[in-house]
């Protein structure tokens, strides 16, 4: 039997399904060298500065004045260096354990886990590292630097190749280095943390943190709440910029330096291309009329707020200040520039709605539809009932619903009904996943809600 869990948001606009028009709204300022958005399951933004100090965004737009982290006493910073990436464990309420990714004075990247003090939520625990992981870096760029949970409860970890130009150690390709690399961990267990079922366990010629290689810079990469494929944007050496999509990387080898995206960079030694999985999406530095030098990923968009962008990869262009997206067929269309900003990293809140920051700015923004207007004096109550159902919604409205949609998270219309009344009883038998319910009124407004099929 199918269980239907409901929740929804309530906007009362018109919906312009066939394109999305990308902009940036203002949430708040003043941070240095901002390089992290996290979230930690409440209503708080943490944003991490590369200068290794982490501060607390409140959702009334507020920051506090006291630090979450302050450890710029054992960081190097500057260039592609200091406090890069920012993790919260899958059961941070409990437990307040996270984890976070930077350069020390050595000039080595280090990976750690801290805990939060239990009577201060606003306050980590310095004194509380616990160094899991340190890489050897041959040079001071391409570290990398992003990390994740998954869906499996693991902690990925992105590597650089270690940096220079060209990959000259040939790092990306060796299985014998973890530059380059997406290594995989179990937090859970004890050191070295290397998960039982990571693909090279069992083979004494590859470290076993493996998970995925071939990769130059994976500046960022990210999770899709809904599909549980890994995104991960691949900053580029000359000429192109390279976002891969995957069900799993696990085992993956992304090219580099045998390949930058799909062209070829270097091939001596390189196995058959048949042995590696190629970019979903790609551009050149020339793409568009404004010069272009470095990806930045970049979230699937599965907020409520603005259908259009549902199910697009949205990503920005560290030098063009353009934000650009990627539909599921791996087409790009860009939006801006907005210029000045040099986007360096996004972010999600509980809600799943998406931010942006701009490093050379210190700001904090949130990306919106402006073909979505919505109009809150105009917004009408809904209701819609039981929670959970057994294949049926029951949809009621303050006023008559000419027509209802259910639309897929794909943007596909797959059920109308012309309803012509307040009340309407739904039959829903659908496959499990995301959908909405798009109820339009006579005076031709829209409102849209959120469902869950399980």
């Amino acid at each position: 039997m199918k269980k239907f869990y409901l929740f929804f948001i309530v906007l009362s606009f018109g919906w312009v399904a066939a394109q999305e028009d990308v902009n940036i709204q203002q949430i708040a300022t003043g941070f240095n060298s901002p390089v992290n958005i996290q979230n930690a399951g409440d209503d708080r933004l943490f944003i991490v500065e590369q200068n290794g100090v982490i501060k607390i965004l409140n959702d009334d737009g507020s920051t506090n004045s006291n630090p979450f982290l302050d450890i710029s006493s054992q960081i190097s910073s500057g260039g592609e260096r200091g406090l890069l990436g920012l993790a919260f464990h899958p059961n941070y309420q409990n437990n307040r354990l996270f984890y976070i990714y930077y350069t020390n004075p050595s000039g080595d990247s280090v990976l750690s886990q801290f805990e939060t003090s239990s009577i201060d939520p606003d306050e980590a625990i310095p004194a509380s590292e616990n160094v899991m992981l340190v890489i050897t870096q041959p040079f001071s760029n391409h570290n990398g630097g992003c990390i994740a949970f998954g869906d499996d409860g693991f902690l990925y970890v992105a590597t650089g190749d270690g940096g220079s130009s060209g990959d000259p150690n040939g790092n990306a390709q060796n299985l014998n280095s973890l530059l380059g690399k997406i290594l995989r961990f179990d937090v859970d267990v004890a050191a070295p943390y290397i998960p039982s079922n990571n693909p090279y366990v069992n083979d004494p010629n590859v470290m076993d943190e493996i998970y995925a290689y071939g990769l130059r810079n994976p500046w960022k990469f990210s999770f899709d709440e809904t599909t549980g494929d890994i995104w991960i944007a691949d900053v580029g050496q000359n000429q192109f910029e390279e976002i891969n999509k995957s069900a799993s990387a696990e085992a993956i080898n992304y090219g580099w330096r045998c390949y930058e995206a799909s062209s070829n960079f270097n091939t001596t030694g390189c196995d058959p291309q048949s042995t590696m999985e190629f970019p979903f999406a790609e551009y050149s530095h020339t793409a568009t009329s404004l010069s272009k030098c470095s990806v930045t990923g970049g979230y699937v968009y599965r907020g409520s707020e603005f259908p259009n962008l549902t199910g697009k990869f949205l990503f920005a262009d560290f030098c063009s200040d353009e934000i650009g997206t990627v539909d599921t067929t791996g087409n790009i269309t860009y939006f801006g520039p907005f210029s000045g900003n040099g986007f360096s990293t996004f972010g999600t809140d509980r809600q799943s709605n998406l931010y942006i920051a701009g490093l050379s700015t210190g700001t904090i923004y949130k990306i919106v539809d402006d073909n979505l207007s919505v109009d809150i004096s105009h917004q009408k109550r809904i209701n819609i009932y039981p929670i959970p159902t057994q294949g049926v919604i029951n949809i009621e409205a303050q006023e008559i619903i000419k027509k209802i949609e259910v639309i897929s998270f794909t943007g596909k219309v797959i059920k109308t009904i012309y309803s012509n009344k307040k009340n309407t009883r739904l039959s829903v038998e659908f496959a499990s996943g995301a959908y909405f319910i798009k109820s339009t009124y006579l005076d031709g407004k829209h409102q849209v809600n959120k469902f869950i099929v399980q």
